[in-house]
């Protein structure tokens, strides 16, 4: 049933649908997410815990400041999928000596052995994408999506 409130024409609907920048960009980022998570889930990761756990390859443990920077992740979010990794003893966690307050976040030899046997996976698809974007197309997407400094 219609209100006497006016309504958005159904024409705009389909304008935006067409057009809206975000949108598409959304609809790409789970088309792609999708896509490596089919690939991983043979050995039991998805996307994310890739990204998070490569964040974490580095030689000295990371702050939660610096992962949730890299990755765009408020700190809430990253506890939460920090302890599905830490349960499977993939990460840990320990109390930063420098700020109590904070945590440092490592691998574990198991979350070493997890990103070692996913990268070969990560690399395989990346290039399939590559391909499949043709001549310069993912450099272009990459410079295109680079965060604004």
């Amino acid at each position: 049933m219609l209100s006497n409130v006016d309504s958005i024409p159904f024409s705009t609907t389909l304008h935006v649908r067409d057009t809206c920048l975000c949108l598409h960009v959304q609809r790409a980022a789970r088309a792609l997410a999708r896509r490596f998570d089919v690939a991983m889930k043979p050995i039991g990761l998805n996307n994310g815990q890739f990204s998070l756990m490569m964040s974490l390859n580095r030689p000295v443990p990371a702050t939660m400041k610096s992962v949730c920077d890299l990755l765009a992740m408020d700190r809430t979010t990253l506890t939460a999928a920090l302890k599905i990794l830490e349960r499977r003893g993939l990460v840990k966690s320990a109390v930063d000596p420098k700020d109590r307050r904070g945590k440092l976040l490592t691998l574990t030899d198991a979350g070493m052995a997890m990103l070692m046997a996913a990268l070969p996976i990560w690399t395989r698809v990346h290039g399939e994408i590559d391909v499949e974007l043709g001549d310069g197309g993912a450099d272009a997407v990459r410079q295109t999506l680079a965060p604004i400094r």
